[in-house]
């Protein structure tokens, strides 16, 4: 059943409302209650369907301006539940103001379940970035009440390239509230007739450098120049992203993440995720550097009896769909091919244990929770466990937490591990082998690194000893035989292993190098950037990311 967008009541204090326009009577529904603002974009309100759209009316007909957004729906229709409709602005003509940095042609404002309920805000744009629809900009979150009113009538708008911005709950709501919780500003002097526009010339509004990241996300065949412009990189594989994309059915990240790993596959997977980051945020980064990691492991010849296992770890960093699509498109001959084949064979039947994370959700220490999923994702690799009744009864001893916990940090220099585990709460002990070096001497003096290292796992397996404390590992810690060290200490004291991976842009850490206290030679940190292997999820028993920022961006 097709389904007008109901009008939009103003809010008391907007100056664009005209007399026949719907005014908010009163705000009772948005007070007190979170609420979120996002921008009001100047376009055709557009609903979509999984087999079809209109424009505000059900019944409106073919339009110039309409093309792309029909395209658009027929990529991600079949996403779309039946019953459901996504609700949003068509931006592909310039109607009163003039965009020249758009991420795509449609951006999503609300959908609707086949009850006739908006889903609540968090869900909306999960729900939309899975279909590849970017969502209206937010301005503003927060409770709504006196301040919160007051904050948002001194809100800046830039009424010279924004129309305006609504308010509307963050959790879901029938049809019949839609009036009470829902509202928006407009600027003075909008008013104009959808006549003045559809009677003449289209002129499209301007795309951004995003537009080319959405694009794919929603389907579309992958423009390698815009998505190398969008990254900021040069060596790039277009035929491997487009033969990636045809075999790849998915939408939203899933899709994109297989794109750009078959685009930048020859790139080093050490220093790829930081370079992705800003563009792309650092969850969906880690992910693509881990599919370049992986991939050409599946173009060698593996025993099968070991195959099953390999894939099952291998599916706690990465899509094994992703995965196998990513190494048949970059394969340099037949046999990697064929091998490639008979992986994608045996992994439809690898993979995680599903369910497995709500098993252990309950548990009231955090670190017992990601112990007893870790040890029943193991067991579950090995073949020991095949149910989530099994994995419960086989993580029994470490459900009350009484194991000692171990942070080991990795990363280069400079990319703030220190300065993360310092604001670190809860920590009995700390081993810096850069202050072990410093007490001998000098911090930059390696000539004793075999000592420094003795005495740092001597003095880390005495804190681990005394059992039930966390203890922090501080060093580069760049690749798995470095770590492996730390490890067999950290498993002969039975600890939780927690791998603390910085993955900082390399432009970024030379600038931190130059000016930090403790400087390391250009020479030294270009080194470590060539040797720098980040762990993979499961090669801990959790694994956290830091950010540029220096907060954990990513818990695998």
């Amino acid at each position: 059943m097709r389904t007008s967008y109901p009008r939009t009541p103003h809010l008391p204090w907007s100056p664009g409302a005209a007399s026949d326009d719907v005014r908010a009577g009163d705000l009772g529904g948005l007070a007190g209650r979170e609420v979120v603002v996002t921008e009001k974009l100047d376009g055709e309100n557009t609903t979509l369907y999984a087999d079809g759209l209109h424009a505000r009316s059900v019944d409106s007909a073919h339009h110039p301006s309409r093309t792309w957004v029909k395209a658009l729906q027929g990529r991600i229709g079949h996403g779309v539940p039946a019953g459901w409709r996504i609700c949003g602005e068509n931006m592909y003509a310039r109607h009163s103001l003039a965009y020249e940095a758009l991420d795509g042609y449609f951006y999503g404002f609300s959908v609707w379940d086949a009850d006739g309920r908006c889903l609540d805000w968090d869900r909306t744009v999960d729900f939309l970035r899975g279909l590849g629809v970017p969502t209206a900009p937010v301005l503003w979150r927060g409770t709504f009440d006196a301040r919160a009113e007051r904050a948002l009538r001194r809100l800046a708008v830039d009424t010279g390239r924004q129309e305006g911005y609504v308010v509307r709950t963050v959790e879901g709501f029938a049809a019949e509230e839609f009036r009470r919780r829902v509202a928006k500003w407009v600027r003075p002097g909008h008013v104009q007739t959808d006549a003045h526009w559809m009677h003449a010339q289209v002129v499209p509004n301007g795309l951004g450098p995003k537009a080319a990241l959405w694009a794919v996300r929603s389907g579309a065949a992958p423009d390698a120049a815009g998505l190398s412009a969008a990254l900021d990189v040069d060596e790039v594989d277009a035929e491997a992203a487009h033969e990636v994309a045809g075999r790849l059915a998915s939408t939203g990240d899933t899709r994109l993440a297989g794109v750009l790993a078959a685009l930048l596959h020859r790139s080093r997977r050490g220093t790829l995720a930081g370079r992705l980051a800003g563009a792309l945020g650092l969850p969906l980064a880690r992910h693509i550097a881990d599919l370049v990691g992986l991939h050409s492991a599946l173009h060698r010849p593996y025993p099968d009896e070991e195959r099953r296992a390999g894939l099952v770890r291998m599916s706690w960093a990465v899509d094994l769909g992703v995965l196998h699509a990513v190494a048949a498109a970059v394969a340099d001959d037949g046999e990697a091919r064929e091998q490639v084949e008979w992986s994608a064979l045996h992994a439809e039947e690898a993979g995680p244990l599903h369910g497995l994370r709500q098993t252990f959700a309950d548990l009231p220490d955090p670190a017992a929770a990601a112990r007893c999923l870790a040890e029943a994702r193991q067991a579950h690799a090995e073949g020991r466990i095949r149910s989530v009744e099994e994995a419960t009864a086989a993580t029994y001893r470490w459900r009350d937490g009484d194991f000692p916990r171990l942070i080991q940090l990795a990363g280069p220099a400079g990319s703030g591990k220190s300065s993360f585990a310092r604001d670190l709460t809860g920590v009995d002990a700390y081993v810096s082998l850069d202050e072990l070096r410093e007490a001998r001497g000098s911090r930059s003096d390696q000539s004793e690194n075999s000592a420094v290292l003795r005495e740092g796992l001597g003095r880390l397996d005495a804190a681990l000893a005394r059992g039930g404390g966390t203890v922090v590992w501080d060093a580069t810690s760049l690749n798995p035989h470095q770590r492996s060290l730390v490890h067999a200490v950290a498993r002969r004291r039975d600890a939780l292993i927690t791998h603390a991976v910085a993955l900082v842009d390399e432009g970024e850490l030379i600038r931190r190098n130059a000016v930090r206290e403790h400087p390391v030679p250009p020479g030294v940190l270009e080194s470590q950037l060539r040797r720098f292997v980040p762990p993979y999820p499961g090669q801990a028993h959790r694994t956290w990311y830091i950010g540029a920022g220096g907060t954990m961006e990513e818990e695998a």
